[in-house]
C-alpha cells in the first residue's frame, strides 16, 4: 500500500486511535482499585482530621454506619457500605440513607455536602458528645476561586466552627456564614470576604445535609439527658443513704 495515499493515511490514524485507546483503558482497569483506595484513605483521614485525632487509626478508633431519615440505624449498611455511601453522598441523602460516623469517644462526625458558585463543595462535621458542639470541621471543593471562596478549605477558616452549636434549645437552627461579621456568637461565623456566594452554600449545606441528622442528633441529646439524670438521682439515693 502507498504509505502516502489518503488511504493509508486513514488506516494508520485509526489504528493508532484504537491501540491509544485500548492501552488507556488497561491502564485504567489497572488502576481503578488503587485510586478508589487512595480516596477512601482520604476521606477516614478527613473524618479523623475533623475530630482532630489525625494520630489515630481509623479503623480502631472509629465505627461507621447509616440511619434513616427518622434516625434509626439500618442494620443492613455495614461499616465498608458506610463509608462507600461517601462517594455519591448526594445520591445517598435522596435515597434516605445517612452515614455516620461515630469515634471511640462518643463523638459522631456527619459529611455534608451542597454546591459552592463554581461547583460541589462538601466536608465533615465533627460534633462533641452533646450532639450540639461542633468540635471540628473539614470542607473541600472543585473549583472556588483561590484566595475568596476556596478559603473555605483553609484551616483558619475552618476554625471558626468550633464551639459553635446546632441547636437553640430543642430546635434545629444549623450555623450560618453571615455577611459583614458573625453577631450570634452561638450560630454563626464570620462569611469569606469576597465569596458571599460560597458563603450562602456552605450555610445551605450545613443547613440542608446536618437538618437530615435532626432526628438521630434529637434522639441520642434525649438519652443523654435520660442518662444523666438517672445518674444524678442514683447519686442522690446514695448521697442520703
Amino acid at each position: 500500500m502507498n504509505k502516502n495515499s489518503n488511504t493509508y493515511i486513514v488506516i494508520y490514524a485509526t489504528a493508532m486511535v484504537v491501540v491509544v485507546a485500548t492501552l488507556l483503558a488497561v491502564a485504567a482497569m489497572a488502576l481503578k482499585s488503587r485510586q478508589e483506595a487512595n480516596m477512601l484513605n482520604e476521606k477516614k483521614e478527613a473524618i479523623l482530621q475533623s475530630l482532630s485525632a489525625v494520630d489515630r487509626d481509623y479503623d480502631a478508633f472509629v465505627e461507621a454506619y447509616a440511619v434513616d431519615a427518622e434516625g434509626a440505624k439500618i442494620a443492613s449498611v455495614t461499616p465498608d457500605a458506610a463509608l462507600q455511601l461517601l462517594f455519591d453522598l448526594k445520591g445517598a441523602f435522596a435515597a434516605g440513607t445517612y452515614p455516620v460516623f461515630e469515634a471511640e469517644d462518643g463523638r459522631i462526625v456527619l459529611p455534608v455536602t451542597g454546591s459552592g458558585l463554581w461547583g460541589p463543595i462538601w466536608g465533615y462535621v465533627a460534633l462533641e458528645q452533646d450532639m450540639n458542639t461542633i468540635a471540628g470541621v473539614v470542607f473541600g471543593h472543585q473549583g472556588e476561586t483561590p484566595g475568596l471562596g476556596a478559603e473555605i478549605a483553609t484551616p483558619k477558616h475552618q476554625a471558626l466552627y468550633a464551639g459553635k452549636r446546632l441547636f437553640e434549645g430543642d430546635a434545629f437552627v444549623s450555623v450560618v456564614l453571615r455577611k459583614g461579621g458573625a453577631k450570634d456568637p452561638a450560630h454563626e461565623v464570620d462569611a469569606i470576604t469576597g465569596g458571599t456566594k460560597t458563603s450562602d452554600g456552605v450555610t445551605a449545606m450545613l443547613r440542608e445535609s446536618l437538618g437530615a441528622y435532626a432526628p438521630l442528633l434529637a434522639a441520642k441529646r434525649s438519652a443523654e439527658a435520660a442518662s444523666d439524670a438517672s445518674e444524678c438521682e442514683t447519686n442522690n439515693a446514695e448521697n442520703h443513704e
